[in-house]
C-alpha cells in the first residue's frame, strides 16, 4: 500500500510534522498544480519536492545550478536509501547515456540536472522515453536577467517544458525580490502557477551593525561573548586564512575555507567544523550551500556583500535550531566607498570586456571557432600576472561572458579521472601475460565500469584503491604506466579552476553582446548596491522590516532585538534609569544568576523595564543569557 505524505516524511526523514507551508507545496504538487515557493534558507525547500516526487510514479527530474550542491544533495538522498543520480557537465557522452537509460527503466527516483545538459544531444534523444513525474527548477532565481545570481542557461529549460505537456513543474528560490518572482513566472511560463511564500523574518534571529576602526578587535570581542558554532564570511581567500591564524593567536578555534582547496580538503575542514571539532570557519561565500548545521550561533560578516539577497542567505545559516542567534555585519568607513565604487567596477566598459576575451583566448591558444562545450585549466594567478590585468576585473569580466553565454568560470568544479583503452583485446590479452603485476588493474577496471573498454569512462582511483587493497597513490602509478606503454589514455581528476566555453570561441572584436540589457543589468546591480547601503547605514529603521521590505513584504511589525530596535527601546527609559538598572544587574550576576532571581531581587523596578537592559546588554555581547535562563558577565 502506498505511503502518504506523513509516512513517508517519517520513514525517510524521521520528522512527525512538517514546517511551515510545505504541506501545502506538496500538495499542489500532487494535485497536478504548477508551484512557486518562496522559502527562506533553512525553510526546508528540498522535502517540499523530494515527498511528492516519493509519492508519484515516475522520476523527478531536478535542475540545479551547482554541482557541489548536486553531489550534496545526491549524497544525502543515497544515505536515507533514495536511488538517486546526478548528471553534470564533468560526466562523458556515454555516462550521461548510461544514467539515463537506467532512469528509463525505473532505476532513479531522483535525476539531479545541471542546466547546460538540457541541450545536449543524448538527453534530448533520451527525454521522450523517461516517464517524469515533476519536473523541479531550484535556486530558480538564476533565471531572472534582474536577479544577482543569474544564469543564461536557465532560459533553456522552457524549451523542456515544451517537451512534458502535463508534468507539473515547482520553482524553488530561497530569496527573490517581486520584479524577480514575476520574471521566475514568466520565462517558466507558469501562467496558473500556486505562489507559496513563507514571512522573511526570523523571530530567533537578531540582526546588528557595528562601524568599528578595528574589525579584527570586534570580531573577537563577538566570539568571546557569544560562545557556540560560528561562520565568518570575507570577500576573498587570502583574508580568510589570516583571519584564521589570527583567531588561532587569541586562543579561538578556527579555520578557513574557500573555492581554491581540493576536494579533499574542504570536506575535511567542513565535516570538522559539522562535528564542532571546529568552532569558527573564516570563509568565503562558497561555503555554506547545502549544509544544514542547526546549532549555529553567530554568522558574522566581516566585509559587506555587495547585495541584500547574498547577506540574508548567508546570515539565515545561524539559529536553524529556533535557539536565539546573531547574524553581525562589521565595517569600516572604508568598506561604504569601497561598495559605493563597485558598480562601475563590476560592469567595465565594452571595449575592455572584448580585449580580456582576447586574451583570455591567447592564454588558452584557442582559436577562432572551436572550443564549444570544453573545459580547459585555468590559473587565475597566472594569467593576470601574463596579462597585466587587475584580478578584480578579469573576476567580473568572466561573469559577464557567463551572464553573455560565451564562457564560464567553475572555481571548484571536480572531473573524475577517466580512462580509454587503446588497443584490441587481442592485444590486451598479450599485455597482461607479458605484464602479469598489472593484470589486477585491468582486470578491476573492466569489471567495476561497463563499457569502459569501448568508451572514455570515469573512474574513481579510490574505488579501485579499495578493491585491489592497494595504496591510491600506487593505483595513480600502475595507471600512468599503461599510459606509457599506450595501454590506456588516462586523464587524471581535475580539480583545478577550470573554463567552460559555451560557445565556439569568437573572434573579440565581433564578440556579441546585448548591450541594452547589459546597462539595465548594470543599473539593477546599482539598486542593490543602494539597498545593501541603506540597510548598513539605517539606524531608526528595524533591521528584519528592512529585509522583509526589500523582499516585498510590507510589514511594519518590528523585530524588538535587532541593534536598531534595542536602541530605540533604550530611550523609553532615561540614561540615569537605564544606568542605574544596569549597575544593578552587573552587581547580581558575577558569579552567574537565573533571570527569575533577578527579576526578584530588582524589585521594586517594573520586569518589563529590567528585560530591555537585558536585552541591549546581550545584543552589544557584554552579558550571555543561557538556555537555562543563567545570566552570566562576559565583559571584560
Amino acid at each position: 500500500m502506498a505511503l502518504n505524505q506523513f509516512e513517508i516524511l517519517k520513514k525517510f526523514w524521521g520528522f512527525d510534522s512538517f514546517r511551515s507551508m510545505q504541506e501545502e507545496i506538496i500538495n499542489s504538487a500532487l494535485n497536478g498544480n504548477d508551484t512557486l515557493a518562496l522559502l527562506p534558507t533553512g525553510g526546508g525547500k528540498s522535502i517540499c519536492f523530494q515527498v511528492p516526487a516519493l509519492m508519484l510514479e515516475g522520476v523527478c527530474i531536478v535542475i540545479s545550478p551547482l554541482i557541489a550542491l548536486m553531489k550534496d544533495q545526491e549524497a544525502h538522498l543515497k544515505s536515507i536509501g533514495i536511488s538517486v543520480a546526478s548528471i553534470h557537465s564533468g560526466l562523458t557522452y556515454y555516462e550521461v547515456k548510461c544514467i539515463l537509460q537506467d532512469a528509463i527503466e525505473g532505476d532513479y527516483q531522483f535525476i539531479y540536472l545541471s542546466p547546460e545538459r538540457l541541450e545536449t544531444k543524448v538527453f534530448k534523444e533520451l527525454l521522450p522515453f523517461l516517464k517524469i513525474s515533476l519536473l523541479v527548477v531550484d535556486e530558480a532565481h538564476c533565471i531572472s536577467q534582474w536577479g544577482y545570481d543569474f544564469r543564461p542557461s536557465y532560459l533553456k529549460i522552457v524549451q523542456i517544458r515544451e517537451s512534458l505537456p502535463g508534468i507539473p513543474m515547482m520553482a524553488l528560490t530561497a530569496s527573490a525580490t517581486v520584479e524577480v518572482q514575476k520574471d521566475i513566472l514568466q520565462k517558466l511560463e507558469m501562467q496558473n502557477a500556486l505562489c507559496f511564500k513563507q514571512s522573511f523574518e526570523k523571530p530567533n534571529l537578531s540582526y546588528s551593525v557595528f562601524k568599528v576602526d578595528s574589525k579584527l578587535n570586534k570580531l573577537i570581542e563577538i566570539l568571546e561573548a557569544v560562545p557556540g558554532s560560528s561562520i565568518v564570511y570575507c570577500n576573498n581567500r587570502r583574508q580568510t586564512k589570516e583571519l584564521a591564524t589570527l583567531l588561532q593567536l587569541n586562543k579561538i578555534n578556527a579555520d578557513y575555507y574557500h573555492a581554491g582547496l581540493s576536494a579533499e580538503e574542504r570536506d575535511t575542514k567542513q565535516d570538522l567544523w559539522i562535528q564542532n571539532k571546529v568552532r569558527v570557519i573564516t570563509c568565503t561565500n562558497a561555503f555554506g550551500l547545502g549544509i544544514d548545521k542547526p546549532d549555529v550561533r553567530t554568522v558574522i560578516h566581516f566585509d559587506a556583500p555587495e547585495c541584500l539577497e547574498s547577506y540574508y542567505q548567508e546570515a539565515g545559516r545561524a539559529g536553524r535550531d529556533g535557539k536565539k542567534a546573531f547574524a553581525v555585519l562589521i565595517y569600516h568607513s572604508s568598506d561604504i566607498d569601497s561598495l559605493e565604487a563597485m558598480t562601475d567596477k563590476r560592469y567595465p566598459p565594452i571595449p575592455i570586456i572584448k580585449k580580456v576575451y582576447q586574451d583570455l583566448a591567447n592564454y588558452l591558444q584557442l582559436p577562432v571557432g572551436v572550443g564549444e562545450m570544453q573545459y580547459f585549466d585555468f590559473d587565475m594567478y597566472e594569467f593576470v600576472k601574463n596579462f597585466q590585468l587587475d584580478s578584480y576585473l578579469v573576476s567580473n569580466t568572466l561573469k559577464i561572458l557567463e551572464q553573455e553565454g560565451h564562457c564560464l568560470l567553475s572555481e571548484n568544479i571536480f572531473l573524475p579521472s577517466r580512462i580509454q583503452f587503446q588497443i584490441d583485446k587481442e592485444s590486451l590479452y598479450e599485455f597482461e601475460l607479458n605484464y602479469p603485476d598489472l593484470e589486477p588493474i585491468i582486470k578491476t577496471l573492466l569489471r567495476t565500469y561497463q563499457g569502459i573498454y569501448d568508451n572514455s569512462t570515469s573512474i574513481f582511483e579510490k574505488q579501485i584503491s579499495r578493491i585491489l587493497r592497494t595504496p591510491v597513490e600506487e593505483i595513480q602509478q600502475q595507471l600512468k604506466k599503461l599510459q606509457q606503454l599506450g595501454i590506456v589514455e588516462y586523464l587524471p581528476q581535475k580539480e583545478k579552476p577550470q573554463i567552460l566555453f559555451l560557445l565556439n570561441r569568437a573572434q573579440a572584436e565581433y564578440l556579441y553582446l546585448d548591450q541594452d540589457l547589459y546597462f539595465k543589468r548594470k543599473k539593477q546591480y546599482q539598486f542593490r548596491i543602494d539597498a545593501m547601503l541603506g540597510y548598513i547605514k539605517t539606524t531608526d529603521k528595524c533591521r528584519s522590516s528592512f529585509i522583509s521590505n526589500y523582499f516585498g513584504e510590507l510589514t511594519s511589525q518590528k523585530c524588538g532585538k535587532c541593534d536598531n530596535c534595542l536602541h530605540t527601546k533604550k530611550t523609553t527609559l532615561s540614561s540615569a534609569q537605564f544606568h542605574e538598572i544596569e549597575i544593578k544587574i552587573k552587581a547580581q550576576i558575577v558569579d552567574g544568576i537565573s533571570v527569575n532571581e533577578l527579576l526578584h531581587l530588582l524589585q521594586p523596578n517594573v520586569s518589563e523595564d529590567i528585560w530591555l537592559v537585558l536585552n541591549f546588554l546581550e545584543s552589544e555581547q557584554k552579558i550571555l543569557i543561557s538556555e537555562d535562563g543563567t545570566i552570566k558577565n562576559t565583559a571584560n
